[in-house]
């Protein structure tokens, strides 16, 4: 399967001052970002970065600009979908330190379906939600979908996975950690949280 990654990077991180999460340290000290792109290119796909973050500029991947017929992650889906073309497109958050090949592997390698993706419990909301930006899109059935989304004002990328039949990718004992962002850690944006 010849897969496209878009690894997102155009949010403004306004948790983290402005700070590009994807260029912040994971544990083994790598770049975020580099050691996605290092990730995915090993399971197979060819990475763009997503989003228009000026700070990603120097690390060499073509710039996909969300689409401006959607704001926030669906503008982002949507370019990454409309620049895959007729391939499969993983959609990752840069800002995952603790993300495992072996995970991205078995995404890849996952029974075809329009989207999969973790769907994990969310006690704060109630019910089970996608992991949208740890997916795999079927980029032509998808799209058309997302697209008509978008003209009605959705900008929940939750609402897509719904709609297109999304299947879920069953997490092992222990992955859901590795799916951690860094918004998220518990002491978020701190390099000494453990």
């Amino acid at each position: 399967m010849h897969l496209l990654a878009g690894i997102f990077v155009g949010g403004r991180a306004s948790r983290m001052g402005g700070v590009a999460k994807g260029l912040l340290a994971a544990p083994d000290g790598e770049p975020i970002a580099l050691r996605t792109r290092r990730i995915l290119e090993e399971a197979g796909a060819t990475c763009v970065l997503v989003g228009a973050h000026p700070a990603y500029a120097g690390l060499g991947l073509e710039l996909v600009l969300d689409d401006p017929a959607a704001e926030g992650p669906l503008g982002g889906l949507l370019a990454l979908l409309e620049r895959a073309g007729d391939r499969a497109a993983l959609a990752v958050a840069c800002d995952m330190p603790f993300l495992r090949g072996e995970l991205v592997r078995r995404l890849v390698d996952a029974p075809s379906a329009p989207v999969v993706a973790p769907r994990r419990e969310a006690p704060e909301k109630g019910r089970a939600v996608w992991e949208p930006l740890f997916a795999r899109y079927d980029a032509p059935a998808v799209l058309p979908i997302a697209r008509a989304l978008a003209a009605r004002g959705e900008r929940r990328l939750q609402r897509v996975l719904d709609a297109a039949g999304a299947r879920a990718l069953a997490l092992e004992p222990g992955e859901e950690a590795t799916l951690t962002d860094w918004d998220t850690l518990p002491a978020a944006g701190s390099r000494d949280s453990t």
